[in-house]
């Protein structure tokens, strides 16, 4: 009966399955002939039934999938002025300099600095 038959995606094939499989549920008619061989062949599944409805293109269901509006004319260009890397890279080199002479150098920690014997501060005496 159908047509042009339509493509659906999985989450439309879902979607059209499950509604149609709730309209069998509450004893909508069926709207393809099968036999009672069929019907207990697939265990009165309704949502088989549904599939069985919806491959053979008899359900009355259609899609609109608009696509975006075509706009005419040139294209809108950014307004903000474009940056050459001489000046990102003095940038940077100035923030980095403002860095090294407002913070301090922290150097890695050896095993030989760290003193052992002292007492860490974690642990207290008991007396």
């Amino acid at each position: 009966m159908a047509t042009n038959p339509q493509t659906f995606t999985k989450y439309e094939r879902a979607r059209i399955l499950g509604a149609r499989a709730l309209q069998l549920a509450m004893n909508a008619p069926l709207l393809i002939k099968v036999s009672d061989e069929d019907l207990v062949k697939i265990n009165y599944d309704v949502l088989k039934m549904a599939e069985i409805e919806l491959d053979s293109g008899v359900l009355p269901i259609s899609i609109k999938k608009p696509f975006p509006e075509r706009k005419e004319g040139k294209l809108k260009r950014d307004a903000s002025p474009a940056v050459s890397d001489k000046k990102v890279e003095d940038k940077e080199e100035t923030e980095e300099e403002k860095i090294e002479e407002g913070g301090e150098i922290m150097e890695l920690a050896n095993p030989e600095d760290e003193d052992d014997s002292g007492d860490s501060g974690d642990e207290r005496e008991i007396e």
